[in-house]
């Protein structure tokens, strides 16, 4: 008998759906938690096609939840006629209880705030990485900047080398 092999892993070369490259550069991120989200039928469909743009979004903690907040997805053209879509409604994140007390005392007491920093598949579901973070002064993003340029050029002096 010949030897059949079966291929069922899914490709994990487009895992990402959408990046927030602007919050490295706003903000200092301190810890990184794995969130999921609740989302409708519609918004998943979009997902897939990577209609969404974390650019101006944050989390808000309201009664014990946590919410991602004007995170825009844009609903599909062939959208159903029986479903009425907002673009930047606020979705729900999936937390534990005990990381939801963390990010309280964080964002009460010590003037931190929760950022998205980017959106992924993980096991065929939706997940978000969202960042307790500290916004960064001027001068340590011309900081940043500078270390990042001499990162650059320090690569290129060794290729030339």
């Amino acid at each position: 008998m010949a030897d059949k092999k079966t291929n069922n892993k899914k490709s994990t070369q487009n895992a990402n759906i959408a990046v927030n490259r602007q919050a490295t550069h706003e903000y200092h991120i301190e810890e990184r938690f794995e969130a999921g989200l609740v989302l409708e039928g519609w918004e998943v469909k979009s997902l897939r096609d990577g209609k969404i743009q974390l650019k101006e979004s944050y989390v808000v903690l309201k009664r014990g939840e946590a919410w991602l907040s004007r995170a825009h997805i844009s609903p599909l053209l062939s959208a159903s006629t029986h479903v009425n879509p907002d673009a930047i409604r606020n979705k729900k994140l999936l937390l534990n209880r005990h990381e939801i007390n963390k990010l309280i005392g964080a964002v009460e007491r010590k003037g931190y705030t929760i950022i998205p920093l980017s959106m992924y598949w993980k096991n065929g579901r939706a997940k978000i990485e969202i960042g307790l973070a500290k916004g960064k002064q001027l001068h340590d993003k011309r900081a940043a900047s500078k270390d990042r340029d001499w990162q650059r050029e320090k690569g290129r002096i060794m290729k030339h080398a």
